[in-house]
């Protein structure tokens, strides 16, 4: 499609909600008008974690403001916009329908398309948003529900290399922060902690190093430091500190392990390629220790390391603005106004449940 596309985004599969409005030009390249996110974590912080039916009423109470913020911030009228994108999944189902209603009614009354939008598909297309990446490319994608290696070939075509057969990495960050004490959201609290941390003074295992399977792992590791707590206790705050620091090295080096073996799996793939490049997104991609290491890694090995900026790794409208203008540029279909939301979504179709998913398959 050789024309400009202002998309109409919007996002609400967890405890953040956000509208945006993203455009993009003939040639591919795209700019942000308007991001706007409200994020909930003083609402669920007491608890520890998101709560779904809280996170589905604040969804309600805010979206259809932000929705209005995000045009008027943007300069483009609805009736402007060339289409609306909204995540359809994977999260949970209560913000899942919130968005998809909001989304469904807008795209009815303005008469324009919907574009029901993967949320994995947003994090793995936002790299082309932020540094007009071509395909194909690596992506790592680390947040509080998914770790996997996916090798990005173009709009709609993702093969999945890698996935965790347990915790996702986030998931593992905020239990560790939690029996430590520590506040929530743990991977903030655990990245702190550890910048005062001892080196060494702990030694942890990692996870599936050398392991010919290209899987994550990280319950284990989990228990390991739950373990180490318990013999050291009462905990002092410097004990906390050296613990998180281990712990976080750890996960380093288990993403380092595994990655290596990706970057080979692609350079095979791909010989000649004149710029192999690994992306890193999701929440867990703010992590400044994972990010040095896995720039390092990949300079090493002749490859581009490419991270969107920080409030794009978490969740965010922008990128499901920028997904939805992707696909309505190729021209692939709008999706019905029945569009059902879904709590589970691989990337990949073809991708078989790993060990640990449970008879549902994979959550992604």
């Amino acid at each position: 499609m050789n024309k400009r596309l202002d998309i109409l985004g919007i996002e609400t599969s967890c405890d953040e909600t956000a509208a945006s409005v993203v455009r993009r030009m003939p040639d591919g390249t795209g700019e942000i008008l308007a991001d706007v996110v409200l994020s909930q974590l003083d609402l669920h912080s007491a608890f520890g974690g998101v709560v779904p039916e809280l996170a589905a009423r604040a969804h309600v109470s805010a979206l259809d403001h932000l929705v209005e913020q995000a045009l008027e911030t943007s300069g483009v009228a609805l009736g402007d916009i060339d289409a609306v994108a909204v995540t359809a999944g994977p999260g949970l189902i209560g913000g899942l329908m919130v968005g998809l209603m909001t989304a469904k009614a807008i795209a009815m009354a303005a008469d324009k398309p919907l574009y029901g939008v993967n949320h994995l598909e947003g994090h793995a297309l936002t790299a082309r948003l932020t540094d007009g990446l071509k395909f194909p490319y690596l992506l790592l994608l680390v947040s509080g529900g998914h770790t996997q290696i996916v090798l990005v070939e173009s709009v709609d075509r993702y093969e999945r290399w890698g996935t965790t057969i347990d915790d996702a990495l986030g998931e593992a960050f905020d239990k560790t922060a939690k029996l430590l004490g520590l506040d929530y959201p743990g991977g903030p609290a655990v990245e702190r902690a550890a910048l005062n941390g001892i080196p060494d003074r702990f030694r942890l295992p990692v996870p599936m190093r050398r392991d010919p399977r290209l899987v994550f792992s990280f319950s284990g590791l989990k228990t390991a430091v739950r373990q180490m707590a318990q013999e050291q206790a009462p905990l002092s705050e410097q004990t906390i500190a050296d613990l998180c620091l281990a712990f976080q090295t750890s996960v380093t080096r288990s993403l380092g392990d595994r990655i290596a073996m990706a970057l080979e799996r692609f350079a095979a793939r791909f010989p000649g390629h004149d710029s192999p490049t690994l992306v890193v997104a999701g929440g867990v991609a703010a992590n400044q220790a994972i990010r040095a290491t896995l720039l390092e890694q990949t300079r090493s090995a002749g490859f581009r390391f490419v991270a969107p900026p920080l409030h794009l790794c978490t969740d965010n409208a922008a990128m499901i603005a920028w997904a939805g203008a992707e696909r309505m540029a190729l021209g692939l279909p709008a999706s019905p106004l029945d569009l059902a939301p879904r709590s589970r979504w691989p990337l990949d179709l073809d991708a078989t449940a790993a060990i640990g998913h449970g008879k549902r398959g994979a959550k992604a």
